[in-house]
């Protein structure tokens, strides 16, 4: 410990270097990065007849090996530190004859202009510029400028570095303003216990003629697994791109110790396009003992089944890794935009980069499985991509569920992982490799359907407690044939519309959604068409039931009210909020005060909320209570979906023996012969876990 500077300014003095270098005697002193770890970096930049400056040399053996294996000899030495000179000297001078070492401060060189075509410095640059106070910068810039100046037009200087944030963000702003090009190669771990988590880097600046104007900067990284250079467009983009780096090397150095309390992610990119494609989960599991050989295993999820509870949740993932049985469980997730070779091809790419997140535990002579759902790695294929001015960028895209069924399925990209409508369809469309059934070998043009959609079939559960909310109405039994008004805000695929029009058929439905895109989504893709008795109104939906509430108020008091039911399916645009359903001004008093005055006494109100953030969901539901007297709450398992049904008067109350009997009569009347019908639609069950806020 007596050996450490008192202060980081320390590291600038020669008084501290002489005392440091007399304390440790003849042992070599490596910051960081060993020579067989740097060679192959060296090799690339440093040619045999290159005159070799390094600065800093303190007492580390890498000129000396540089030397010895033949890689350049003509190598000046300099350091502030007169008693490490002394010992270098002695150390060289009878075994090196072309190698020197000189007392020298590289802030005031001796050399010539244009002296040297290789500057080499490891570690001494982070060792000097430890602040970014104003006296500091001043010195690294004198550094700098001296480095500039004995470096021959067409030099490198190579700078050995743990790349810490302001440290890189200096170097390279110094010499990309000066129109340098600007390198930057991560050195490959030799797989030993290092000193330091952080992996080591290798800048590398090559000095070129600074052109007047202003010339494009060239900026660089190379990543330890490729040779190919990746251009970035600015500073910024490559010092996070360093960054990156180091957090993967402090989480591989954290799994490699410890077991991980909580789950951790990360995703993997393509290296030619930069984009996401694998994201991995790390999962472990304290309460599994491995066996001999269930330490750790890689789980691919299959194709469009990210999203599911089991993949898609932390609590799900925790329930999978804890059903194998094996102490730590990677769980990885294919990208959409990404293509796959099957199983065996996944496999291969991944192996050497999964064994970098492996358990301590884990034996050096255990092979790792690779699981999946029946072995495959699932099907999708995205059958439409476009985007919207109001929800951004988004897909519809056929997937392959469980067992044999086919799904539809619209994603906004700003929220990947959330499947925005889905549809079943009832015949799959044909993917990629696969031969059309139909005899014609004419591809099919964009307006032609690839596959019908069942529109018995509602895939979401928070639609199927929806429509069981429909047995709160007053009055008398509501079957199908009852008429109905019903206004459902927020379109999307148009499933849950669709499924009320079409089951009930004395229902009028008004749609309103505001995105113009959604309904020719819905119209194109799911199978969604207007008619009598479903009209979709492209509008706001506060503006639209504000209008609406404005021409009741405005009729006699004993004018009734327009709507047996209203449904809220609105997701919101605002991802910084923690509520994703609905939008905050559509569960604000005013507002709700105005649906009030547009459903009918004997009405329900019903409403899907998605709300993370404890304290905004209990605001929320006192809001509701202010404005509903009877409130209802039905939580969706498995998901954050909370359904809530509210009615203007506590009138409406049912006890549960007559909502059961209710929703069966409903189910009942639904299930008609030659009507498709789910088994899944059990809609007493739906009501049955209702409770009363």
């Amino acid at each position: 410990m007596e050996l450490l500077p008192r202060s980081p300014g320390e590291f600038g003095s020669a008084r501290y270097w002489d005392r440091f270098f007399r304390q440790r005697g003849q042992r070599p002193f490596e910051w960081y990065g060993a020579f067989p770890e740097l060679c192959p970096v060296l090799h690339k930049y440093v040619r045999p007849r290159d005159k070799v400056l390094v600065v800093g040399c303190g007492n580390s053996e890498l000129s000396e090996q540089m030397y010895d294996l033949g890689m350049c000899e003509d190598i000046v030495n300099i350091d502030i530190s007169n008693a490490v000179i002394r010992q270098m000297q002695e150390r060289s001078e009878n075994k090196r004859p072309k190698m020197s070492y000189l007392l020298m401060d590289m802030l005031q060189m001796d050399f010539p202009d244009s002296h040297f075509q290789v500057v080499l410095d490891k570690g001494t640059l982070d060792a000097i510029l430890t602040d970014e106070k104003e006296a500091t910068l001043a010195k690294v810039d004198k550094m700098f400028a001296e480095i500039c100046r004995v470096l021959q037009v067409g030099g490198r200087y190579l700078c050995v570095s743990l790349a810490q944030a302001h440290v890189l963000k200096k170097t390279v702003e110094y010499f990309s303003q000066e129109g340098w090009v600007v390198r930057i190669h991560q050195v490959a771990s030799s797989g030993d216990k290092q000193q330091f988590a952080l992996p080591v880097f290798v800048y590398v600046m090559t000095k070129f003629r600074k052109i007047p104007g202003s010339a494009p900067q060239i900026l660089e990284i190379c990543p330890e697994e490729q040779d190919k250079p990746m251009r970035v467009e600015s500073a910024e983009q490559l010092v996070a791109a360093v960054k990156d780096r180091q957090h993967y090397a402090l989480l591989r150095s954290q799994l490699s110790r410890t077991p991980c309390g909580e789950q951790v992610s990360l995703d993997l990119c393509d290296k030619e396009s930069g984009r996401p494609r694998y994201t991995l989960h790390v999962v472990d599991s304290p309460s599994v003992k491995p066996s001999r050989d269930s330490h750790f295993a890689i789980f691919i999820i299959p194709q469009g089944r990210e999203t599911e509870w089991l993949f898609g949740t932390e609590e799900g993932r925790r329930q999978l890794a804890s059903s194998t049985g094996f102490g730590r469980l990677l769980t990885v997730a294919l990208h959409r935009e990404q293509q796959y070779e099957g199983m065996a091809g996944i496999q291969a790419e991944l192996s050497g980069k999964v064994m970098e997140l492996a358990p301590p535990s884990l034996p050096s002579w255990q092979q790792v499985p690779f699981l999946s759902v029946g072995g495959d790695i699932g099907m999708r294929t995205v059958r439409h991509r476009d985007t919207s001015p109001l929800s951004g960028e988004y897909v519809v895209e056929d997937v392959k569920g469980d067992g044999t069924s086919y799904f539809r399925r619209l994603i906004f990209l700003r929220n990947r992982n959330v499947v925005q409508s889905e549809a079943r369809l009832l015949a799959p469309a044909p993917l990629p490799g696969q031969k059309k059934r139909r005899k014609d070998k004419k591809k099919p043009s964009p307006a032609e359907p690839l596959a019908a959609i069942d529109k018995s079939y509602l895939c979401c559960e928070h639609h199927k407690a929806m429509v069981a909310g429909l047995c709160l109405l007053g009055g008398p039994d509501p079957l199908p044939g009852t008429p109905l008004a019903v206004l459902v805000v927020g379109l999307g695929g148009g499933s849950l519309p669709l499924f009320v029009h079409n089951y009930f058929s004395q229902a009028h439905v008004s749609v309103v959604e505001i995105d113009p895109s959604m309904l020719e989504v819905a119209t194109r893709w799911f199978g969604f068409s207007q008619g009598d008795r479903l009209q979709v109104h492209v509008s706001d939906g506060l503006d639209y039931v504000a209008k609406l509430a404005a021409e009741v108020s405005a009729l006699p008091p004993a004018a009734p009210a327009q709507y047996d039911a209203i449904m809220f399916d609105v997701d919101s645009k605002d991802l910084t909020v923690g509520m994703s359903c609905p939008p905050p001004a559509f569960v604000e008093k005013p507002f709700l005060e105005k649906v009030k005055t547009i459903l009918k006494p004997e009405g329900v109100f019903i409403l899907n909320l998605v709300c993370r953030d404890a304290w905004l969901k209990e605001s929320v539901l006192a809001t509701l209570r202010e404005v509903f007297p009877l409130l209802y709450a039905r939580r969706i398992e498995g998901e954050v979906n909370e359904i809530l049904f509210c009615q203007p008067s506590l009138e409406g109350q049912r006890n549960p023996t007559e909502l059961e009997a209710r929703a069966r009569a409903l189910e009942g009347a639904l299930r008609q012969p030659g009507r498709p019908w789910d088994s899944s639609y059990a809609l007493a069950d739906m009501l049955q876990a209702l409770k009363i806020l």
